[in-house]
């Protein structure tokens, strides 16, 4: 590829990565500070639990259907018009600033979420081709890990600065941001014309195991990301850490998992890494897990958050790629918008596990989630190990 064209390459995924970028800080930057702000104002915490859960709720129901619009409409029509709905449900909060209408606000963001991430999936499938997809699609999970990374802490600081008007007004302005340079830079991906298919067609894919397989990795890898994520620190503060060295830790996973995903993408391209690793990759994610049921010193700690995000860099390109290689090509935004939801899923997953199981301790709680992440390793190995046809094991020329 000549410099010319690999700097138009960049023009044309750049955008799409920062639609991820939107989907992750805006979920993260909200959530990580939404605590305070409703004890503050006195609200239970079954209002505070509806309000945090309202967002992914949305994306769980809505992602399958607009996948579907993205086949039937383009990915890039229905991405624009996903961060351009983002921007508005944000920027009127901001306009309004009424708290009592924060729960339609958060809705409104995950509905528009669930629209502009399979579209996002969709066009990084489709711009990867054959010979790119492992590494356009660890460059776009790079970009939304660099957003868990910064929505906290961007949004604790936006928050103290000017309340949650000032946060959500910077996440209107950087969605439609996004926007423009998509709607500037992303080229035109007309849909696939296909013929009209049921609801059985649907549910006959998406029970196949060339589906249900590289989601499982998916789903595990966010569940091992989300309960690291909210159960390390719990871990510290138990160890009398305070919340500088905690948030240090959680912040060594999310840029581990950050910085080693386009690295596994390309390596998945050149043909230096096998499908199976991505089984590897879950069952790291439980060492990582099993490594602070015995020791919790604060170096074994940090260790695991290593380990941890090193496993969720190795599984979430290879799941990508291999879902986007098993997709019909008039299928392939609904089976973006499908296997999103298996990572929701997962979100929502790993974190009860660990709660439910962390009634018995807090180690409890971590070896429940180090056995499921070590027996869905074992479930994806022989599909993923096989190397057969798609982009996954395609190598670049």
């Amino acid at each position: 590829m000549s410099t010319i064209d690999a700097l138009g390459g960049r023009r044309q995924v750049l955008p799409v990565y920062g639609a991820g970028f939107v989907t992750a800080f805006g979920a993260h930057a909200v959530a990580a500070n939404l605590g305070a702000y409703a004890l503050g104002r006195h609200d239970s915490l079954l209002e505070l639990g509806l309000v945090l859960g309202v967002y992914d709720a949305a994306e769980v129901v809505l992602k399958p259907v607009f996948g579907a619009v993205v086949d039937r409409r383009g990915a890039k029509k229905v991405m624009v018009g996903g961060l351009v709905a983002f921007g508005i449900a944000s920027a009127a909060f901001a306009v309004g600033g009424d708290p009592n209408l924060l729960g339609a606000a958060r809705l409104a963001q995950g509905a528009a979420a669930a629209a502009f991430s399979p579209a996002a999936g969709a066009a990084v499938a489709t711009l990867g081709g054959k010979k790119r997809t492992g590494r356009l699609f660890g460059g776009y999970g790079g970009a939304k890990g660099i957003g868990y990374l910064l929505g906290p802490i961007t949004g604790g600081a936006l928050v103290v600065a000017g309340g949650y008007r000032l946060l959500f007004a910077v996440l209107g302005a950087v969605a439609l941001v996004a926007a423009l340079a998509a709607a500037r830079f992303v080229p035109d991906m007309a849909p696939v014309r296909r013929p009209h298919a049921g609801l059985g067609e649907l549910v006959r894919r998406i029970s196949q195991p060339s589906f249900l397989q590289p989601v499982l990795l998916l789903g595990a890898g966010t569940a091992a990301l989300s309960a690291g994520v909210g159960f390390l620190p719990v871990l510290g503060y138990r160890q009398h850490l305070d919340p500088i060295a905690t948030g240090a830790i959680v912040s060594l996973l999310a840029t581990t998992a950050a910085l080693l995903q386009p690295w596994a993408g390309r390596r998945l391209d050149r043909g230096g890494l096998h499908p199976a690793v991505a089984g590897g990759g879950l069952l790291a994610c439980a060492g990582g897990f099993a490594v602070v049921v015995v020791l919790t010193a604060p170096l074994a700690m940090a260790l695991a958050a290593i380990v941890i995000g090193a496993g969720v860099a190795a599984v979430t390109p290879l799941g990508f790629a291999r879902l986007a290689a098993t997709a019909p090509p008039d299928r392939l935004g609904q089976t973006m918008g499908a296997g999103e939801v298996g990572r929701e899923l997962g979100d929502a997953g790993g974190p009860a596990l660990v709660g439910a199981f962390g009634t018995f301790g807090l180690g409890a709680g971590f070896a429940a989630i180090a056995v499921a992440l070590a027996a869905c390793a074992v479930l994806a190995l022989p599909r993923i190990g096989a190397r057969e046809d798609g982009a996954a094991e395609a190598p670049a020329t």
